[in-house]
């Protein structure tokens, strides 16, 4: 009987790792497009914009642009760029969207390559998810959910997603990242200087 519940519990631990693990897998795929944990944080209480972040990974031969998006709770969908220019951050936005070049992975991370939110119409619960789309010139319409972690969140729930600090040149081990560091707060949309953005 003993040897029983010790194998029952064996298989009940496996079970909940497993459970564990689907849970967290959190990817998706379009055409040769990778995507890889779509997450924003939860902003402040009067905050109007949203912050979202993920990786794009192009398995493909020939490039492909984020060009949009939605977000079920959010008016306007923008791909942006942050990066510091004489100590000042500046985001601007991505026209006509964020090229990912064949064997690439680009990350977009608070302080660099995000999408936008703008004008939402409800503040995003930690914990939840936020279903979306993202839209590629060429792999076309995907959709997505957003896991919403907690104010302040600078990296997907802890997860480690590979993003140098670097851009190589091989098709295996590409990864991009904008020019910007840092994140923050606030309420402010489109190109100009930023002293406190939700991105």
């Amino acid at each position: 009987m003993i040897r029983s519940f010790g194998c029952f519990g064996v298989v009940a631990a496996g079970i909940l790792t497993l459970a564990s693990t689907v849970a967290r897998a959190h990817d998706y795929q379009v055409g040769s497009i990778k995507i890889g944990h779509p997450w924003t944080r939860m902003p402040p209480a009067a905050a109007k914009v949203a912050g979202g972040f993920m990786t794009l990974t192009n398995t493909g031969t020939a490039p492909d642009t984020l060009i949009g998006g939605t977000l079920v709770n959010a008016s306007r969908f923008e791909v942006h760029e942050m990066s510091v220019t004489d100590g000042v951050m500046r985001m601007r936005q991505l026209q006509p969207g964020l090229v990912i070049n064949p064997g690439e992975t680009v990350a977009l991370k608070p302080g660099s390559y995000h999408v936008m939110f703008i004008d939402l119409k409800s503040v995003p619960e930690a914990a939840k998810r936020l279903k979306g789309t993202l839209v590629f010139e060429k792999a076309g319409a995907v959709e997505v959910e957003y896991t919403v972690e907690p104010a302040g969140a600078g990296t997907s729930g802890g997860h480690d997603h590979g993003e140098a600090e670097k851009t190589g040149n091989t098709k295996t081990g590409n990864t991009k990242t904008g020019k910007g560091a840092g994140s923050g707060s606030g309420s402010g949309s489109g190109s100009g200087a930023v002293k406190n953005a939700n991105q």
